[in-house]
């Protein structure tokens, strides 16, 4: 039912006033302000550490540890807030498969029925709740531990749990981030759906398409601070604030990989007759990847496209060392790499390096960033300690790090901070094949941009480095030499990129071109 005021208006689920956080006297978020009204969906948007996330978390009472709180945060709803976080990883039990971590949740909403009763019903909420999230093959979904999932998976996954709570107000924290076209568009058909029955859904995002798609009104925040709000047709009509129409810009200024392969030289990897498998328990499980031929050469920057679970994943942590569970042969140069990265000598570990989606998991939480950046050098090359660091700073500050922020833990970072720093340490290594994934999924257009401009001036001045990027992105992945498109496990289609993306042959990417687009709302 609706709920209004002396004037006719909504009254609010939510409100946030004056919001102020501060650790160790520095303010990460100050004197934020607005309000969470009934099927209509806020987006906080700006930089990574603008202050995003602590805002949202502050609408589920938690902030971070030790920190001094100000201002007034008032949940009307008297119901549990959802949240879907931007690293699902982090809030799904590894040990426990999907079903059960579902199946708690769906308990508590059948107590009121008989005992005999309760099972079926707890079951049918699960399967609801999972294909109200865009994930359809519930029987195999069910089955899987977290790990066995894409993070695009796992991430609705997190969404069904939000779902099941029956929650009036819902923080969404980058949901669409390291999603393909299609499940994006999904996504965001699912959320403006939350909002038409009458749910308020605060958007946390970098995704300025998606913020388009879905967004009432934008709040823009930059240093903790609230630099420009408002409706949205008119924010992005005509913003006001030099930080919003930078971040518009942004979108559009990203330069290509365009530094030439040299055809005649011999690649630097050579994939053949790759077929991976899932391992269940202690014998291998069904087939999840075919690569019968891929090559990456020096020089090169090869995209990887296709949806959640297409195996996009499961190809660069094999390259990597990290998915045992496959035949075929994956050669480094004439060398035959071994499957198991244990077996893998110094020298082949520091030619092949993995940037992962989730950056947060990649870290030592006890340990200052910098020293585990400088870490790879030092491990992986023998470099001397003091070198390393000085090295590690240089790197970080090239990727917009100042070392006064590389010297604190990973929990006092932003998730795209983190990704930046991964991304350091993966370089510092000196690759010969660098595997990022996702890494510029969860970053505003201004990091984003950044980020790949320093990858394209790194595959240029190196000349040996190949470079693989994972990503749902085909705006990005249209920047790369050539793509790789993945359905199902199956390599598609595979080519130079605007002729893949301009001309797409194979059916699969043509509905993936198709719906590059997020679905306008309506």
């Amino acid at each position: 039912m609706k709920r209004e005021d002396g004037t006719g208006e909504s009254l609010p689920l939510a409100e946030v006033r004056d919001l102020r956080v501060e650790i160790d006297g520095r303010a990460i978020v100050d004197g934020v302000t607005f309000r969470v009204l009934p099927g209509r969906v806020t987006a906080l948007v700006g930089a990574s550490g603008s202050g995003k996330t602590t805002t949202g978390l502050a609408l589920l009472g938690e902030y971070p540890r030790g920190a001094r709180t100000g201002g007034e945060v008032r949940v009307t709803t008297g119901g549990p807030v959802g949240y879907v976080p931007q690293h699902p990883a982090s809030v799904l039990a590894p040990a426990r498969r999907v079903d059960a971590l579902l199946t708690d949740v769906a308990r508590r909403q059948v107590r009121h029925l008989p005992r005999g009763k309760r099972r079926a019903a707890a079951r049918a909420l699960v399967v609801r709740a999972l294909e109200d999230a865009q994930l359809t093959d519930t029987d195999v979904v069910l089955r899987r531990y977290p790990h066995q999932l894409s993070g695009g998976q796992q991430q609705r996954v997190v969404l069904a749990q939000a779902l099941l709570l029956g929650s009036r107000v819902v923080v969404a924290d980058e949901p669409t981030t390291g999603q393909d076209s299609l499940t994006k568009r999904r996504v965001v058909e699912q959320f403006a759906a939350l909002a038409a029955r009458g749910i308020g859904v605060v958007l946390l995002s970098h995704d300025l398409e998606v913020v388009r798609a879905l967004a009432d009104g934008v709040v823009v925040m930059r240093a903790g601070r609230v630099v420009e709000s408002g409706p949205a047709e008119r924010l992005w009509a005509a913003p006001r604030h030099a930080w919003t129409r930078e971040l518009l810009a942004a979108e559009t200024g990203v330069s290509s990989f365009d530094v030439g392969v040299a055809r005649s030289r011999r690649p630097v990897v050579r994939v053949r007759g790759l077929v991976a498998r899932h391992r269940a328990g202690s014998r291998s499980g069904p087939v999840v990847l075919r690569v019968p031929v891929l090559d990456l050469h020096a020089g090169e920057c090869l995209a990887v496209v296709g949806r959640s679970g297409s195996g996009k994943t499961t190809l660069a942590r094999c390259l990597a060392g990290l998915h045992r569970d496959h035949a075929g042969e994956i050669r480094l140069d004439d060398t035959v790499l071994p499957r198991s990265l244990r077996r893998r000598t110094r020298a082949q570990l520091a030619s092949v390096q993995y940037v992962f989606q989730d950056a947060h998991a990649a870290f030592d939480e006890h340990r200052p960033v910098v020293r585990q950046v400088a870490r790879s050098a030092v491990r992986l090359r023998g470099a001397d300690a003091g070198a390393a660091r000085r090295e590690a700073v240089d790197v970080l500050a090239r990727l917009g790090l100042p070392e006064e922020l590389v010297r604190r833990r990973p929990g006092e970072l932003s998730g795209g901070e983190l990704q930046r720093a991964a991304l350091a340490r993966a370089l510092l290594a000196r690759p010969r094949v660098l595997l990022c994934d996702e890494i510029t999924s969860g970053l505003d257009a201004v990091t984003r941009r950044d980020i790949l401009r320093t990858l394209t001036e790194l595959v240029g001045e190196r000349g040996d480095l190949a470079l693989v990027l994972i990503t749902h992105d085909l705006a990005t992945a249209a920047l790369a030499h050539r793509v790789a498109v993945l359905d199902a496990g199956e390599v598609v289609e595979q080519g130079p990129a605007r002729e893949v993306l301009d001309d797409p042959r194979h059916p699969f990417t043509r509905s993936l071109v198709g719906t590059a687009e997020p679905a306008a709302r309506t």
